[in-house]
């Protein structure tokens, strides 16, 4: 007597067969769905850069523009706005200590005259790297008065424990106050 298989049934090793080629087709399948999301990204985003990024040369930062040592740190602007502008490098920030008011939306825009830093306000929502070569810009709103720590977190060299700075939020009035008296604002006037 002899064992023929079962009419209509398959054999085990033709049915794994045929699961290892179904699976085999979906991982690949996968894999040029991955592969082509990532060459349209790489193609649209060099024809298109993102918005919002700005480029400046690093080496000429504290010469001339927006990020000239007399030009940092708050200010109100022409149109009423606040700017803070800040400059990282090994192993400071300058200004060393930022005047904001509170209770006012407050544009920062920062940027690195070397390396790679962080740009971290403890207890707040701001929270930006430092890239020489490109303006960081961001909005936010101190909500009360006190005062902020503002340390590199990202690793920016040997000294890189001590570059720390810090963000002093006052009231409005204080601070518009100062501002009609000074260009720019800092916690020592």
């Amino acid at each position: 007597m002899s064992l023929s298989p079962i009419p209509g049934h398959h054999d085990g090793a033709d049915v794994a067969a045929r699961a290892e080629w179904r699976w085999a087709i979906f991982v690949v399948g996968i894999i040029a769905v991955l592969v082509a999301m990532v060459i349209f990204t790489g193609l649209h985003w060099a024809m298109m850069p993102p918005s919002r990024v700005e480029t400046i040369n690093p080496t000429t930062l504290h010469v001339s523009g927006e990020f000239i040592e007399s030009n940092l740190g708050s200010g109100v602007e022409a149109d009423g706005s606040v700017i803070v502008r800040v400059v990282g490098q090994q192993y400071s920030f300058t200004p060393q200590c930022i005047l904001v008011p509170a209770n006012t939306p407050i544009l920062f825009r920062a940027t690195s005259a070397d390396v790679v830093h962080g740009f971290l306000i403890t207890n707040t929502n701001v929270n930006s790297m430092l890239e020489p070569g490109y303006v960081s810009t961001f909005r936010t709103t101190f909500d009360k008065v006190g005062d902020h720590p503002m340390p590199c977190h990202e690793y920016c060299g040997v000294g890189h424990e001590g570059m720390w700075a810090n963000v002093k939020v006052i009231d409005k009035a204080t601070f518009l106050k100062m501002a009609s008296t000074t260009r720019r604002l800092s916690c020592v006037q």
